[in-house]
């Protein structure tokens, strides 16, 4: 089995060095007084501590065991639960739930770290937690205060989880067409009716309640709406009664993510309660949906720290072959971390895994200071930055995610094919992540559609012109690096500006070329983070930490961040080559 250990150090100097995370903190009321860099170290200490030593143990039996379906239960691979009451035990479900509700109230700029630790160390198992916490958020955000009392403690504390039902087999991407029925009851229930599919944690063995988040449709309407649907029903206590008409029909049997129970749930008038007013439940669900696909997105940074590991541990112990220049130690076979191809491979997961965690953890800092931040200027902005970057997060994580880990098995050669080394694993369990909460290709659209040219380019205009702020701030960076990131950031603006004075008259262009616009942000942002990375690294009190931060990032100005560029060409070639064919002719 191969160790995880968790880059505590580069965590670290991001929250500190980077963000200024303590400046942050002690900046917001709600969290002057809670948290503080010392406190953070300790829980990113045990964070990894529990990742390493609990949950990546699992991890390969999880996979080799599977989820399976026996009569009316859904039990979890062997291990999975014992793993999870500790996990609960320790306060990590609710990490940064409310606490005045039972949650431990930390940011989340520090949150989004301890997500990748658990990710790393085990995809499937980590969901759990992740959708559990995003029930929490959209509870808490539109639930009634009773709501709020009764089932958020039980949330927060692991006792119970969370699921989110909204996929129909004739209903994906768009919900317009569900056809569960939520019909009012006399003492302000409804009764649930209906079928959703691909419901990740929709039931399992670990905890003792399920709490489903379902949208549905109420009588002679066609809005959707968001109801609260206990598999179990709660007395007023808090004890829980009878059975409440929620069953599992099936579980999906999957490529990967096998440990994590992916059900078939069916609702025969199941009592529910409404969450938010009637006909508004996708502006609700919106809430854990946005969560989710932040987290998501942090999968597939974990992944791509756990595929590093794995392949530059390998690399340095793995002998095939001699060095271009003849082997420095005169051997008939040198460690492949020698040759090129090997080095371009591992430095290019590590430059776009170390840029990818600035980006989760600046996307935390938004999200701090969108919710907490006591000047309303500054929530409002921060709230802007959320929206742009949230499909972002979820897409260029999760497509950068998936091409480290198949690197990674590249640098195994054949090794990493079969399952022994564990680099396939990650592979098949991280391929998900471009699919579930919005497929990648819808994140780009609502990015490119709605963040970007829905409000005429102001937000990234006012996005951009920070940025361009903070480089001309930097001193101890290249002047020539400084100018390709400037160069970029106004060229995505000129880009942006064409997409958004043709998009009437060509209706096509932002659905075919909103993922080239997304992947050039994404290049050019992480070009942003890079040199931001490096000044903050000049006077490092590890002399080794400074110059891998310089040689890491010389490797990405020279060998990728001229993929912004190339992807930009594509948005300026325009939709006509893609949409001219006839359908007939595919």
């Amino acid at each position: 089995m191969n160790p995880y250990n968790a880059p505590l150090a580069e965590m670290r100097f991001l929250l500190e060095k980077v963000f200024n995370a303590p400046k942050t903190w002690s900046e917001m009321p709600a969290m002057a007084e809670s948290v503080d860099m010392d406190t953070a170290a300790a829980i990113l200490d045990e964070a990894d501590k529990i990742s390493r030593e609990l949950i990546h143990p699992i991890n390969r039996s999880g996979d080799e065991q599977g989820v399976r379906h026996e009569a009316d239960k859904v039990i979890t691979p062997d291990g999975y639960k014992a793993v999870y009451d500790q996990y609960a035990e320790g306060g990590w479900v609710g990490l940064c739930g409310d606490p005045e509700l039972g949650g431990m109230g930390m940011p989340k700029m520090l949150g989004v770290l301890v997500d990748e630790m658990a990710y790393s160390a085990c995809n499937a198992f980590t969901l759990y937690g992740s959708l559990t916490a995003g029930a929490a958020l959209a509870i808490h955000a539109h639930g009634t205060e009773e709501i709020k009392q009764q089932y958020l403690p039980m949330l927060y504390s692991g006792e119970w989880s969370g699921a989110m039902d909204m996929t129909e087999p004739q209903a994906g991407s768009d919900l317009r067409n569900i056809r569960t029925k939520a019909v009012p009851n006399d003492d302000g229930s409804y009764n649930i009716t209906g079928s959703k599919i691909f419901i990740t944690g929709g039931d399992h063995d670990l905890t003792e309640n399920v709490i489903h988040l379902v949208l549905a449709k109420l009588p002679n309407t066609s809005g959707i709406s968001l109801f609260l649907v206990p598999k179990i029903k709660v007395n007023d206590d808090n004890s829980l009664g009878e059975a409440n008409g929620v069953t599992v029909g099936s579980i999906e049997h999957k490529m990967g993510l096998k440990g994590s129970a992916t059900c078939v749930m069916n609702f025969d008038d199941a009592e529910g309660y409404l969450i938010g007013r009637p006909n508004r439940g996708l502006v609700c669900m919106f809430t854990m949906m946005n969560y989710e696909r932040l987290a998501i997105g942090i999968q597939g940074l974990g992944t791509s720290q756990a595929a590093y590991q794995m392949a530059a541990d390998y690399a340095k112990e793995r002998t095939q072959g001699v060095a271009a220049g003849g082997s420095p130690t005169g051997a008939a076979a040198d460690p492949i971390i020698v040759h090129g191809d090997v080095r371009r491979m591992l430095l290019t997961i590590r430059t776009l895994t170390e840029a990818g965690r600035a980006l989760s953890v600046y996307t935390g800092q938004q999200l701090d200071l969108a919710k907490y931040a006591d000047d309303s200027d500054i929530k409002a902005k921060a709230s802007r930055y959320v929206g742009l970057l949230t499909p972002v997060s979820k897409a260029f994580l999760s497509d950068r995610g998936l091409d480290a880990a198949i690197m990674a098995q590249q640098v195994f050669g054949g090794h990493g094919y079969i399952r022994e080394t564990g680099i396939e694993q990650l592979v098949r369990d991280t391929r998900i992540a471009q699919i579930y909460e919005g497929t990648n290709g819808i994140q780009a659209i609502d990015f490119l559609g709605r963040k970007v040219t829905g409000d005429n380019v102001a937000a990234l205009n006012e996005f951009v012109a920070e940025q361009v702020d903070n480089i001309n701030g930097y001193s101890h960076v290249t002047d020539s690096d400084k100018a390709k990131v400037l160069a970029l950031l106004e060229n995505l603006i000129q880009v942006a500006n064409h997409v958004n004075d043709n998009k009437l008259k060509q209706p096509g262009l932002i659905n075919s070329c909103a993922v080239d616009f997304l992947d050039a942000f994404g290049y050019t942002l992480y070009g942003c983070f890079w040199l931001a990375m490096v000044d903050a690294a000049n006077d490092h009190e590890d002399a080794s930490f400074t110059l891998q931060k310089t040689q890491l990032s010389r490797f990405y100005f020279d060998k990728l961040l001229a993929k912004a560029d190339f992807h930009l060409s594509q948005v300026k070639l325009g939709d006509e080559s893609i949409m001219q064919m006839d359908a007939n002719l595919f």
